[in-house]
């Protein structure tokens, strides 16, 4: 179905010729198949999530070129990598040799791609400790088959460059196909983000945030250390790196209750030259390393309403940044006292975009999500927005609608989804990698499936 309105089909009259704008199409999602990647993953809940499917890894699951790439560990802790031609049901897999030292959720595997010289890049198993990393023989993402003996043996620096202790590894593609990756140095509540890139050498760009600095709650108490948690790290249209996040307080004392979160705030920062400098959402430069500052945020919060850190943000085909983020609403306490409870039975899920003025508008999303963990956001090529929610249910809304429009369009118990996804979107084809719920510690199923979205 197209969709006449205002941003659809507006009549423009041209003398006596009359022109109508192209109709753009509805949010639509088509189920295509599904996929097993290993019948026996895995399974441990940790932190409230899967070390397999924790959807802040970026990215577990992504498509180059004529390929797309998996990674999880297997029921023997080992570290398997995988891939398959697009829209093919077989899956090439290699085994690593390692095997996952820590039953911590955090210590995901994140995969990443260098195009200049054809390698595939793993970093994994790492949480305030050094990173394991492994990469491919160059010209290997374009070769028809591969083997363990196309990966070099497993490191604890990237190629010499030691990064010390650290968590989070993302790997992000520059505009110019450098391979960047991000990460945090330090703890939960005293850390900073950290960039180091790879053009066939790695070296640390180094750190481009604070811990640093004082930040009063709202019951008057002072916190002066914390971290920057990331909603994403994505570069849009004429390479601009967008960074949405929220500062997590090393002071507990600034919380209600103890079993709150210290998240406060959405924040928002740009990059015109790859993460070397930054700018305010206005456009005006921000002193590097990037410091708790009420002039970066741009959704203002409370530490008390269990806001999650590190859920997702996309750019549109504009450049306009979007961003999820959940919290308990004040409608309904404002005092979280166990954010895991009270988010299962109370959060809200919701979008903030840029407007062309400045601005930034925020919308309630109302479908609640009913569980802990996040959402994953995602565009069509007609920049209707996607949400791919805990347990696998898909819902979107228009573009016409100004994102406002929501509707469930995919939503099958059937599939026994635990938690947290993670997403693949090329082509069209939305990817949803999922593991099932399992109970204790026995080894469930880790699955793809795929979607035509749009």
């Amino acid at each position: 179905m197209k969709r006449l309105g205002v941003l659809l089909a507006t009549l423009l009259m041209a003398g006596s010729t009359v022109v109508a704008a192209e109709p753009v199409a509805d949010p639509a999602v088509r189920f295509l198949r599904d996929t097993q990647l290993d019948p026996a993953a895995l399974y441990f809940v940790s932190y409230d999530g899967l070390v397999n499917n924790e959807s802040f890894a970026q990215d577990p699951i992504l498509t180059h070129g004529a390929f797309q790439y998996a990674a999880w560990y297997t029921a023997d802790r080992s570290a398997v990598v995988a891939r398959r031609r697009t829209g093919s049901t077989t899956w090439q897999k290699v085994v690593l040799p390692h095997k996952l030292s820590a039953n911590d959720s955090h210590n995901v595997i994140s995969l990443g791609v260098s195009p200049r010289d054809g390698r595939l890049h793993v970093a994994m198993d790492t949480h305030n400790t050094p990173v394991f990393y492994v990469k491919s023989a160059a010209g290997l993402i374009d070769r028809p088959q591969w083997s363990i003996n196309d990966f070099g043996p497993v490191q604890r620096t990237l190629d010499g460059v030691d990064l010390g202790g650290i968590s989070y590894p993302r790997f992000v593609v520059t505009p110019d196909r450098k391979l960047q990756l991000s990460f945090r140095t330090g703890g939960s509540g005293n850390g900073t983000l950290e960039l180091a890139e790879y053009d066939g050498t790695w070296r640390k760009l180094g750190r481009w945030t604070s811990a640093t600095g004082s930040w009063t709650g709202p019951n008057g108490v002072v916190s002066t250390t914390r971290n920057m948690y990331l909603h994403g790290l994505t570069y849009g249209p004429g390479g601009r790196l967008h960074a949405a996040f929220t500062w997590r307080e090393g002071n507990a004392g600034v919380l209600c209750n103890p079993g709150g979160l210290t998240n406060h705030d959405t924040g928002y920062v740009y990059s015109d030259d790859q993460g070397r400098t930054w700018r305010r959402d206005n456009g005006t430069s921000v002193t590097t390393p990037v410091a708790v500052d009420q002039s970066l945020v741009v959704d203002p919060l409370d530490p008390n309403h269990g806001l999650m850190n590190q859920e997702s943000q996309a750019v549109d085909s504009a450049g306009t940044p979007h961003v999820v983020i959940s919290y308990v609403p004040g409608r309904f306490t404002q005092c979280v006292t166990s954010y895991a409870a009270d988010r299962t039975r109370w959060a809200r899920t919701f979008h903030l975009t840029k407007n062309a003025n400045g601005t930034w508008t925020k919308h309630e999303v109302p479908i609640p999500p009913n569980a802990t963990g996040r959402t994953r956001i995602v565009f069509d090529g007609d920049d209707n927005l996607y949400l791919v929610m805990p347990y696998g249910r898909i819902v979107a809304a228009s573009r016409a609608s100004g994102w406002t429009d929501w509707t469930v369009l995919f939503d099958r118990p059937g599939m026994n989804v635990f938690g947290e996804v993670n997403v693949d979107l090329a082509g069209g084809v939305l990817s949803v990698l999922y593991q099932q719920r399992s109970t204790g510690t026995t080894p469930s199923p880790i699955r793809v499936a795929d979607f035509r979205i749009g």
